[in-house]
């Protein structure tokens, strides 16, 4: 991997990416906020959708009372990624913003992909499986250049995706835009950095990053169109937190 300061050879960072896969976990780091994009997008709610000043504030929906307390109160908005099944390599992305009246969708939901075998609560590198977690999102990258994100952006060669996935599809351009996920990586750093606080053998380098339409090695995907918007909407002023799992994971 690379970090901020030190850039290792390209090809050993490709490598280290097919040999890691997209990592996985439970833990979530602290967030580290950067300065914001002059041409960063707003999010807009549909105010139809505001609770009347009588009801009571809106959960997460979906999440259960241990994946709720799990999302951190300063946090106001969530990327909730709900699987399809335990062992299933689909999923839904869905954005919401913490307002006054509670949690309130900021988007559509959005088809995705996550990896190949399903789900873990305690991943490990290799085995083919996205953690099951809370985790925050401080620092995207890509292979080509920012498109509007507030979140600290590294663009650099190192972002290679070569060969096919398990579909036998191309993974030409998977990362050409990236959101890294803090699961047993340092927050703060370029995507890239190979820091695993956790050790090598959990895994690391799990991200949002471009469906190349298939399954991934730990990762989540998302339509190209799709991540650019959701890399626009996320404010680190919001401490935004990717949520993420099978629906009955999730619910727990």
């Amino acid at each position: 991997m690379i970090n901020p300061v030190h850039r290792v050879p390209l090809a050993i960072a490709a490598a280290s990416f097919l040999l890691a896969g997209c990592g996985a976990g439970t833990q979530t780091d602290r967030l580290s906020t950067g300065g914001p994009s002059p041409h960063q997008d707003a999010v807009t709610l549909d105010p139809a959708s505001a609770a009347s000043p009588d009801a009571p504030p809106r959960e997460l929906p979906g999440l259960g009372p241990r994946t709720r307390a799990a999302v951190p109160a300063r946090s106001r908005q969530a990327v909730v990624v709900t699987g399809r099944g335990k062992d299933s390599p689909q999923s839904t992305v869905v954005l919401y913003e913490r307002t006054v009246a509670g949690w309130q969708a900021a988007g559509l939901s959005l088809p995705a992909h996550n990896a190949l075998k399903g789900w873990s609560d305690h991943h490990h590198g290799g085995d083919l499986r996205s953690p099951i977690g809370v985790f925050t999102l401080t620092d995207a990258g890509g292979l080509r250049p920012d498109p509007g994100t507030r979140l600290p952006y590294d663009r650099s060669q190192g972002f290679v995706s070569p060969g096919t996935g398990f579909e036998g599809e191309s993974l030409s351009g998977s990362f050409d835009y990236v959101v890294a996920i803090n699961y047993n990586r340092r927050s703060g750093t370029s995507p890239l950095d190979w820091t695993r606080p956790m050790g090598a053998d959990r895994g690391g380098g799990i991200w949002l990053h471009v469906d190349h339409g298939g399954p991934t090695h730990g990762c989540v995907s998302l339509r190209e169109d799709d991540l650019k918007h959701l890399m626009r909407a996320l404010d680190p002023g919001r401490h935004p937190v990717v949520v993420m799992g099978d629906a009955a994971s999730l619910a727990r």
